[in-house]
């Protein structure tokens, strides 16, 4: 470990002692990737698509705690602080002004967990189409006609 210099003291004196692994801490609100349940990006948040899925976690992890981004407006926080008071799970508003994250909510615990998937991905409906649709493009209607 090598000696600090006089920067090194000015510097964490102004700014604090630096966390290890800070820009992880930033972009989830403030904890670390490991101790993370489930996370919803703002979008999410704001929609309430993940809602079902963070409760099902709530019942799931009483133990954990919920994070908030502070960007997002609290009328769109409304029905997830509803849940966590239903659930018993304190929440926390995180207000960064000098970080960029598209993380939302974070439901985490206060110690290492590794959950491999964390992330809610929605599921998509995809329409399927007929065989007969895919193969009759523009160009092959005209070659049956001539």
């Amino acid at each position: 470990m090598s000696k600090k210099n006089v920067e090194d003291y000015l510097t964490e004196g102004i700014y604090g002692t630096r966390l290890p692994k800070q820009e992880e801490r930033d972009y989830f609100l403030g904890t670390l990737r490991e101790r993370i349940v489930i996370a919803l990006t703002i979008g999410q948040v704001m929609t309430d698509k993940g809602l079902q899925k963070l409760e099902e976690n709530m019942r799931q992890n009483k133990g954990a705690k919920l994070l908030f981004n502070g960007k997002i407006a609290s009328r769109f926080l409304k029905e997830e602080k509803e849940l966590a008071n239903k659930h018993h799970i304190p929440y926390t508003v995180v207000t960064n002004e000098e970080v960029e994250t598209d993380i939302g909510a974070v439901l985490a615990y206060d110690h290492a967990i590794d959950k491999e998937n964390i992330f809610y991905e929605e599921k998509t409906e995809q329409k399927e189409t007929p065989e007969k649709d895919k193969n009759d493009s523009f160009f092959n209607k005209l070659k049956r006609l001539f």
